[in-house]
């Protein structure tokens, strides 16, 4: 007798409830709730709730998601949207190495003070120390640059454990922006370390959009909460916000203003309400308005100048020359910092510090701003060519219009140097753009010659890295609200030293971006400095010059990228101001 097999039965189960995606809903709700807006995330197994969740956030329009395979990437495109929009924005990775690589990033955001959220995914306590797949000790890996710090527990759906979930999110926004009961506090990165067992992800459902939206007055109220984790960080900050009350300027003492990186604004209008010179480095914000003073470098330099200063006003985080770090060394002047968002200038060991800055009533000591305003006249740098002749083009006389001709021909091919290179993309940038400056030798050259102009301006100077320059920009990019360009001007090793930025996801909006490179073949920033004097050539080119002689056009295809390479000065103000549907790296040869 011949029997048929039976077919076997599909059973259809529903996948097990996680307590790890229960935490992450009530994690990413509640920064929602404290202003989370932009997620950066890297792709990995135990971070896989908070990915799945990050995901439906984005479907419903709560947050902008942006999904970077490299975590160095993703840490500094984090930072460039922190950067732009004051509020931060969150970094998700799965454990191990990839926690490491957001180490440069959370560096440049302790000392430039920009807000910055950590999520990093762990094993469990029981995982630890034993041999594991994928597991070291990130617990405290970031404390010495953490404005705060905290592992939560691994979630096991016990009653109230969500509570505690949602409490350290409060305290990690609230610690990043340095607001509420950590009021005064600067600006900065904040760690989660958060452990999960399996199943790392299931069934899960969001919150009602009513009921993740929060008044901006019941966030301080329950930063106030006693026994709050946001008590540890009172104590830490409580003396130094009290150290930096508003001060009051007599106008007595020749005063010099200098607005470092990130000084904004209020640099310049304290430089015009005390009818003072400005000395505003280019990445400052503040390079604008009638008092600023051109070619400072010299002029520092001068005797009866610089040797004549009494009292500074610094504000912001100046990096880009010695002379500036010379004069505030000096302990024969009062110097007064104006606490930024990053860390505390005090490089004669006697600086005060404010809050802001006021100057008293009175007249303007016209002779000290006259004597440097005159020399700054006299320092100003103009690389523009001359305006055609139009008077010999249209003279009937031919030698006189064949040499109107030959002088505009010869201006349109003038082959491109570094000076006219950052002239032409300062011009090309307007106060709906964004400029973001690598640290490279052209950064130098642009605070050397470029004129006041009122742009918005971005650069990694709390340690002037090249780390993560096209990522910081990229950042900056997505996060800018302004309908305009951002531009990036950097030499050729920081974008190399980048390239892993320019792989951009096809699913994601493009962002606005312009890559601009001056390429003169390797590091001759260190030209400039000691070692060029102490070292010989071979040993120069060997361990200093770090020579390339990469294709940057097969690079940029290679990234799905839009290239130009522009050798003239009218070439490269066509490629600045074109409009592309990708980003596009612009690349200028540059001698050496």
């Amino acid at each position: 007798m011949t029997t048929t097999p039976r077919t076997a039965r599909t059973v259809r189960t529903e996948p097990p409830a996680s307590p790890a995606s229960d935490a992450a809903v009530a994690l990413l709700t509640r920064l929602v709730d404290g202003g989370l807006r932009h997620i950066v995330l890297s792709p990995g197994s135990r971070s896989q709730a908070l990915a799945l969740v990050a995901a439906s956030l984005e479907r419903r329009g709560e947050i902008s998601l942006h999904v970077r395979i490299d975590e160095r990437v993703a840490g500094f495109t984090a930072l460039g949207i922190g950067r732009e929009s004051g509020m931060p924005a969150a970094v998700v990775c799965t454990s191990g190495t990839a926690t490491a690589n957001l180490l440069p990033a959370v560096m440049e955001a302790d000392h430039a003070g920009v807000p910055l959220l950590l999520l990093t995914a762990d094993r469990p306590g029981e995982l630890r120390g034993i041999g594991a797949n994928q597991t070291t000790r990130q617990t405290g890996m970031f404390a010495a640059h953490a404005r705060a710090s905290m592992e939560l527990d691994t979630p096991a759906g016990a009653a109230g454990e969500l509570n505690a979930v949602r409490a350290a999110a409060d305290v990690a926004v609230d610690a990043a922006l340095g607001r509420g009961a950590a009021l005064g506090a600067p600006r900065g990165p904040v760690h989660l370390n958060l452990p999960y067992r399996e199943p790392l992800s299931g069934p899960f459902g969001l919150p009602e959009a009513a009921t993740i939206a929060e008044t901006e007055e019941s966030r301080r109220d329950r930063g106030r909460r006693p026994g709050s984790q946001q008590e540890s960080l009172v104590s830490a900050t409580a003396g130094a916000a009290a150290e930096g009350a508003a001060t009051t300027l007599a106008r007595g003492p020749r005063t010099l203003v200098v607005a470092g990186a990130d000084a904004g604004a209020a640099a310049e209008q304290l430089a015009h309400e005390g009818g003072w010179p400005l000395i505003a480095e280019v990445v400052s914000g503040s390079r604008f308005g009638r008092n600023l003073a051109h070619g400072y470098r010299a002029l520092l330099r001068d005797p009866d100048l610089g040797g004549r200063v009494e009292r500074v006003a610094v504000f912001g985080h100046p990096t880009l020359s010695r002379e500036v770090t010379a004069l505030l060394q000096r302990t024969d002047l009062d110097v007064i910092a104006v606490d930024g968002p990053g860390e505390r200038l005090n490089l004669n060991a006697r600086t005060a510090t404010a809050a802001s800055l006021a100057v008293e009533p009175g007249e303007t000591d016209r002779d000290w701003l006259g004597d440097w305003m005159r020399a700054s006249h006299a320092a100003r740098v103009d690389v523009d060519p001359p305006a055609p002749d139009l008077a010999g083009m249209a003279s009937a006389v031919p030698a006189e219009h064949l040499a109107a001709i030959d002088a505009e021909v010869a201006a349109l091919r003038t082959p491109l140097t570094r000076e006219l290179l950052v002239d032409a993309v300062w011009r090309a940038t307007w106060p709906h753009d964004r400029l973001v400056f690598g640290s490279s030798r052209l950064v130098r050259v642009a605070d050397g010659i470029v004129p006041g102009k009122k742009v918005p301006v971005h650069a990694n100077r709390g340690l002037a890295g090249i780390d993560g320059t096209i990522a910081t920009a990229t950042g900056v990019a997505l996060a800018s609200t302004d309908p305009g360009t951002t531009r990036v001007l950097l030499g050729d090793l920081t974008l190399l030293h980048d390239v892993g930025a320019l792989l951009l996801p096809d699913d994601e909006p493009a962002p606005r971006l312009q890559v601009i490179v001056g390429n003169d073949g390797g590091g001759t920033i260190f030209d400039g400095l000691e070692v060029a004097s102490s070292a010989g050539d071979d040993a120069m080119r060997r361990v200093m010059y770090t020579p390339q002689q990469v294709d940057l056009g097969a690079l940029a295809a290679a990234y799905g990228w839009e290239f130009q390479r522009v050798t003239t000065r009218s070439a490269l103000d066509q490629a600045l101001s074109a409009v592309t549907a990708r980003p596009v790296i612009v690349e200028v040869p540059l001698d050496r």
